[in-house]
């Protein structure tokens, strides 16, 4: 019997934990938007209420094409997952990002995962793939758009990210950290064709991302708007500490608007992109949630 209590108490405890997870995720990124909402409101001024709506809607697309990039590695390694079920597990996961600390949005992953059949193995390979996958496509996107002269060097970091995502590289990497880690291996490898297909989404994402940064920025052309972004969230990609980037991401704005804009205006941008961001990433999260809920996922 007690093993039968005991087994009772485990969802409801998952529950509990889950539900923690979310409020602890959301009381972050209400503070993110609260934090610097003075100066947001002065930011806001310059702006235009379709131009913030324009920019949110950039940032939603955006969001979509780094889910479909995880459900496409997802499902190249095993664990094809439907629309509905794969946007509750990416969208409510990433909310993990606004909490101190790297590993909230993958540990979240994998126990939402693992209740679809996803091996937590599997669901952490697809986590950590989308970062070398983000990084290789945003710098290769800087280097063109922003322009040859400034940036041309960020191509030579391209060859080695291209090196580690080739499917070969990727699957023996996987394995050798699963056999030190005591874990099985992975029962398919990836494909050329899902990374491929992944390195599509992003780039997809990346000009999303753009589109979301002219509306703020529109006396900047759309092409130095998605090259300005790309590179700026590369360098908070780079900062695994810092919840979601806080703070380097609009340093680095900043710097880069330097040519469009004088620097109390770059201020105002990053942190009215920064805010947006945070929105769109509670409406992901609350629509895919709802929507995850209708179809009984």
């Amino acid at each position: 019997m007690s093993t039968d209590v005991g087994a009772g108490r485990r969802p409801v405890a998952r529950k509990v934990v889950r539900f923690g997870f979310l409020l602890i995720a959301l009381g972050f990124g209400g503070w993110a938007v609260a934090s610097q909402w003075d100066s947001v409101v002065v930011g806001l001024a310059t702006l235009t209420w379709p131009a913030v709506a324009g920019s949110l809607a950039g940032v939603v697309a955006a969001l979509l094409g780094a889910m479909l990039t995880w459900r496409t590695l997802l499902a190249d390694l095993g664990s094809p997952l439907p629309y509905r079920p794969a946007a509750k597990v990416f969208f409510v996961g990433q909310l993990g990002k606004y909490i101190p600390g790297a590993v909230w949005p993958v540990l979240a992953q994998m126990e939402m995962g693992r209740d679809l059949g996803v091996p937590r193995a599997r669901s952490a390979a697809a986590f950590f793939l989308m970062m070398p996958i983000q990084l290789a496509t945003g710098l290769l996107v800087s280097a063109v758009t922003l322009g040859w002269d400034r940036f041309g060097w960020l191509l030579l970091l391209v060859p080695v990210l291209l090196v580690l995502l080739e499917p070969k590289v990727v699957n023996g990497l996987i394995g050798f950290g699963l056999r030190k880690l005591r874990r099985e291996p992975l029962e398919r490898p990836l494909s050329r064709r899902g990374m491929l297909t992944a390195l599509g989404w992003a780039l997809a994402g990346w000009a999303c991302y753009g589109v979301h940064l002219y509306f703020l920025v529109p006396r900047a052309s759309l092409v130095f708007a998605v090259g300005a972004f790309a590179l700026t969230w590369c360098l908070g990609i780079l900062t695994f500490v810092v919840p979601a980037g806080a703070g380097v991401r609009e340093v680095a704005m900043v710097a880069v608007l330097s040519p469009v804009l004088d620097r109390g205006s770059a201020i105002a941008v990053a942190l009215c992109s920064r805010v947006i961001i945070v929105i769109g990433d509670l409406i992901c999260a609350g629509l895919a949630g709802l929507a995850a809920r209708r179809g009984d996922v």
